[in-house]
């Protein structure tokens, strides 16, 4: 049943490209980025699934702008809700016909971790460490998701199905955001303790500090405040209810002072990663930051979940030590507050289910919070430039027209 596929690639620093790329197989082809190890790899438990909605996200964006070691030509995407088309041989659950959402993190469901529910550490899917992902550099060479068809493997295990079909194609642009944003933003929230009147802090007025600062309000949270310098970015976080601190007019201690009478929040949220910048107008790239800045206005016995991205190889890092990810920190500062760190991939398996409900019952309003909007795949470029140039807006790419606008 091939067809024809095409797919946006990366192809070198600041520059995407929408090529035509092979229609998937149940075994794992070498390609750009495809470790190894893994090729000629045998997927009959994958399905194939036919792309609705795949979104443009900032880790791609880190990749685009040339801030990691992925090669020319490989194929982006790890945010994908598809269509099932077509079904391996070891598929049992999963048929031809169903709209599932598929979390970006690729996990086996068979390892120690993944029993764990840990999914985003599965030890079995990429060969150099633990953790996989579609599309994503050092991630074992899964073919991204930014295309019209796409290869999901461990599909009974993997796959988040929708319970009606029509019901989810009038809300994709809310659930689309459960392959990754939505998890990741409430995995941040629920690992900075933000529980029924909280006061929580978040780093970051993108698509995932949004998504955190929905999840926070959903779990509860007396105040949230959003952090940015991106003007546009903190009047959609304003404009779902949150309190916002403008950088670029001092650091984050005086804004929330301003706003709670004292410069200490319980819960601190890192939605910005490593090429977070300092204070103040014109502020230059200064990686530790956040991470600094979160250790001193979180209050003591208090913890930082850290959702933005960390990697152990970025050549445009600003000195020697930041191109191997060594930050400067003031860990002292966090052991004398007896603070407590979570980072890594979100285990999206963990939380899509639940999230998935309270869309479906609207209970919330991600695509809306996120300032979704869908563009073509032709129109992939231009999206990952106004992304890149600060726009308030999540791309949700449509390559097959399921998306009426």
């Amino acid at each position: 049943m091939a067809s024809e596929n095409r797919a946006v690639a990366y192809k070198e620093p600041g520059k995407v490209e929408v090529i035509d790329i092979d229609y998937p197989t149940f075994e794992l082809k070498d390609g750009p980025g495809v470790n190894p190890a893994n090729v000629g790899r045998k997927v009959p438990h994958g399905v194939i699934v036919k792309t609705v909605a795949t979104n443009i996200c900032g880790s791609d964006q880190h990749m685009v702008r040339g801030r990691t070691t992925a090669p020319p030509n490989l194929v982006l995407g790890h945010e994908i809700t598809g269509e099932v088309v077509e079904t391996g041989p070891d598929a049992e659950f999963i048929k031809v016909g169903d709209l599932v959402s598929v979390p970006f993190n690729i996990a086996c469901g068979r390892c120690k971790n993944c029993k764990e529910r840990k999914t985003g550490i599965c030890l079995n899917v990429n060969p150099d460490r633990p953790g996989s992902a579609y599309g994503y550099v050092d991630m074992g060479g899964w073919v991204g998701g930014q295309a019209n068809y796409v290869l999901v493997p461990y599909a009974d295990f993997n796959c988040l199905k929708f319970p009606d079909k029509d019901q989810a194609l009038e809300k994709i642009m809310d659930l689309t955001m459960l392959s990754d944003i939505f998890p990741t933003g409430f995995h941040g929230a629920v690992t900075a303790g933000v529980g029924v009147g909280s006061t929580v802090y978040v780093a970051g007025a993108g698509p995932v500090g949004l998504a955190a600062a929905t999840s926070a309000l959903l779990l509860g949270a007396a105040v949230v405040i959003v952090g940015d310098m991106n003007e546009d970015r903190l009047k959609q976080a304003a404009s779902f209810g949150c309190e916002t601190a403008d950088l670029t007019k001092g650091g984050p201690a005086e804004h929330i002072e301003q706003i709670l009478g004292e410069p200490l929040v319980d819960c601190g949220i890192d939605a910005v990663g490593f090429e977070a910048k300092g204070h103040g107008a014109g502020a230059k790239e200064a990686p530790a930051t956040v991470l600094n800045d979160l250790m001193d206005i979180t209050a003591a016995g208090g913890a930082l979940g850290i959702p933005g991205l960390y990697v152990t190889g970025d050549p445009g890092g600003i000195d020697e030590n930041a191109k191997k990810g060594s930050l400067s920190l003031s860990l002292g500062t966090g052991w004398a507050k007896s603070l407590s760190f979570t980072t890594g991939q979100c285990p999206v398996m963990k939380y899509n289910r639940g999230l998935m409900m309270a869309i479906l019952h609207d209970r919330v309003s991600i695509g809306k919070n996120v300032n979704a909007k869908a563009i073509g795949l032709e129109d992939a470029p231009q999206g990952y430039e106004e992304f890149d140039k600060g726009a308030a807006t999540k791309y949700v790419l449509n390559p097959n027209g399921y998306i009426k606008n």
